[in-house]
This record gives C-alpha cells, structure tokens and sequence, in this order.
C-alpha cells in the first residue's frame, strides 16, 4: 500500500504558486466556454449548462480566494502559514484538505475581518513604509492579502467540499411534478470537483422541495452515496429503493479533472509526452479531462409493496457495446479533453492509442472553442 500523501506538494515557492492560480483561473474560464460549445452541440441541456456554469463559477472564486490566501507563500511575513498542498500525480487540484480549511475559515471571516485594519489603513501604511523606511513591506502585504482573502469567503457562491443538493422545478407530467437536483463534491479520494445531476419524477402528495421529511431525508442520502468509487447504477438504484414515491429518470455525473501540466504534475503516459514535447509558453502548457457518465431509465416494472399494494421501480439502461455497460454502471460514458493549440498540434501529429473517441476542445487565448 501507498501513502497518498506522497503524492501530495506544497508550492513554496512565490512565483510557482502564481503562475498555478494564474494557470487554473484561465482554465475555469476556458471550461465556461466549452461547457456553452456542449448545449450548442446537444451534449446538455440549457438547464443543465446553467447548473453546471454555477459550479464552475464557483470554482473560480474559490481558486481567486485561495489565490488570495497564499499571495505572499515564500516570503517573510513574520508568520508562518504554510502552502498550498496540490495532488502532483492523481488530479493535479489542490488537496481537499484545502477547501476543507477554507470553510471553516469562511465560518469565522467576519470576526477576522472586524479585527484588522481597513484596506485604505493598510495601503497608506505600505507608502510610508516604503518611502520613509525604504522598505518592502511584505508584512503589511501579508496583512492586505489576508484581509482580500476572508473578503472573498464573505462574498460566497465558492465550491465546497460539499455542495448540498438543491432542487430545481422543470415542468408537469401528467399529475407529477418534474424535478432536476443537482449537488457537487470535492471528492477527497481523487481530489477533484465531482458534479452530480438527477431528473425525477415525484409522486408525493406534497411537492418535494416543501416536504419537510423527505427533503432532508433526500439530501443527507446523496450527500452520503456521492462518491467517485460508487456506480451511478448503485447511487441510483438505492435511490429507487429508498423512495417509493420518488423516481429516478436519469443521472450524470461530471468529473472535472485530472489537470496535466509539465510544470506542476507527474502523470504518466501519453499527455506527458504531449506536454513535453510541445514546449507551450507559460500559461498554454496544460490539458484538462472532463468525464461525463449518464445513467437512463429504460422502462419501469412494479413491484409488490405489502399485502395490497405495490411501487413503481425503475430499469436503467446500461451500455450494450461490450458488456462495458455492466462493468462501469451506466448508459454512456463520454471522455474529453480540453487543451490549448499547440499541445493539441502534438497530440494530433502523435496520435496515441486510446483517444480516438476522447473529444478534444480546443480553446484559444482569445475564447475560441473548437471541437475535433
């Protein structure tokens, strides 16, 4: 057995850990584009592009706010307070651990905030330090950093650990009411951000969202079966199971990540090489994976509930090319990758195995999307 930790880097360095912000803030922009290029090419809904926008939104804050947090790493601040730690071999992302720290920071910003000087108090001092000493004032930089930091945890809408589950009306069918939930992970066994989408019917008498017992009881339950290791066919047949007036139509998940980067990861295989060898400037040496997997209903069977009554359950469909449908618990399984031209170039001219059905987006420095 391995220690996952060992897999696990501090950036202690100023300028390294910049360019890694720098570097995740561009592909979070990048992945709003790709995911507006995926509604315009039927692969998700309006709806669901909205949900999922909203998620990748919030991994942009929460990237500017730890970006925030370690402006200064690498410099005396007078203080210790470490470095960010990133996953350097399984997802290239910041440890969970990361944003685990970051909500209970956010828990108590307010008192943080009402303790340290205003931000006009904090740059006037740095111009004195600076012309009157002749000094760096790297402890009052500290200080405004700390400050921009629990700000932005105030502002909120960031990525959590745990996203909890919300539920969105998408219409009537018949005397049932339609549903879209969705909730979001930073699963801390890959450390990467997780996005989960269910539609479903709802027979109750009261409409779920106003159901003040089984609303909770559907949020603690997919908050507890929202792990990567779990199959959609297992999330969603425990679902059916538990819920007899509930019924599941479909459910995707999306895995955002693994990142690959020359500078910062060690991955092995195929995109390492494509990395290497196509020298990207700075800011254009990366490719992003993007996994969606879908689980559907096919048909819907009763079963007996009791002496006298029965419930409604639903048979999902599963994969029928290869038995793979079995093996991986879904309908359909999509790879993608999204890079930037010229790692692209490279991995055009190699031609690897194994990504010959793996979508490529190709995303430029001025916002172009281009799908291969």
């Amino acid at each position: 057995m391995t220690d996952p930790a060992n897999d696990h880097v501090g950036l202690t360095d100023t300028f390294a850990s910049r360019r890694y912000f720098r570097k995740f803030e561009g592909i979070t922009v990048h992945l709003l584009r790709v995911a507006a290029n995926m509604e315009a090419d039927g692969a998700v809904s309006k709806e669901e592009v909205k949900i999922i926008s909203r998620y990748l939104s919030g991994l942009l804050y929460t990237f500017r706010a730890l970006s925030m947090k370690y402006l200064l790493v690498g410099r005396d601040t007078g203080r210790f307070f470490g470095s960010l730690n990133m996953d350097k071999r399984d997802s290239g992302f910041p440890v969970a651990a990361e944003l685990l720290t970051m909500a209970n920071d956010a828990q108590q910003a307010q008192r943080h905030l009402a303790n340290m000087p205003s931000e006009a108090e904090l740059k006037d001092d740095m111009v004195r330090t600076i012309i009157g000493q002749q000094q760096v004032p790297t402890k009052l930089q500290f200080a405004l950093s700390q400050r921009q930091y629990y700000e932005e945890l105030l502002k909120g809408e960031l990525f959590w650990a745990r996203n909890d589950p919300e539920c969105l009306w998408i219409g009537n069918d018949g005397d049932r009411r339609r549903f879209m939930l969705h909730w979001a992970v930073y699963d801390s066994q890959i450390n990467l951000p997780v996005i989960y989408l269910m539609e479903l019917e709802d027979s109750g008498k009261t409409t779920l969202p106003k159901d003040q017992r089984r609303w909770p009881e559907v949020q603690a339950h997919l908050m507890a079966q929202s792990m990567a290791g779990l199959k959609l066919l297992t999330i969603a047949k425990g679902f059916d199971q538990d819920f007899d007036d509930l019924h599941p139509k479909s459910l995707k998940r999306i895995h955002v990540g693994p990142m690959y980067s020359s500078a910062y990861t060690e991955q092995s295989g195929p995109l390492r090489r494509v990395l290497a060898e196509a020298e990207a400037p700075e800011g254009q040496d990366w490719a992003l994976a993007w996994t969606t997997e879908e689980l559907a209903s096919e048909q819907v069977i009763e079963e007996r509930a009791g002496w006298f009554s029965t419930v409604e359950r639903e048979v999902f469909a599963l994969d029928p090319f290869g038995g793979q449908g079995a093996e991986t618990g879904t309908t359909r399984m999509q790879r993608s990758i999204i890079l930037p031209q010229r790692p692209f170039q490279v991995l055009a001219e190699q031609n690897p195995p194994g990504f010959g059905d793996v979508r490529k987006f190709v995303v430029s420095a001025t916002g172009q999307v281009l799908r291969y």
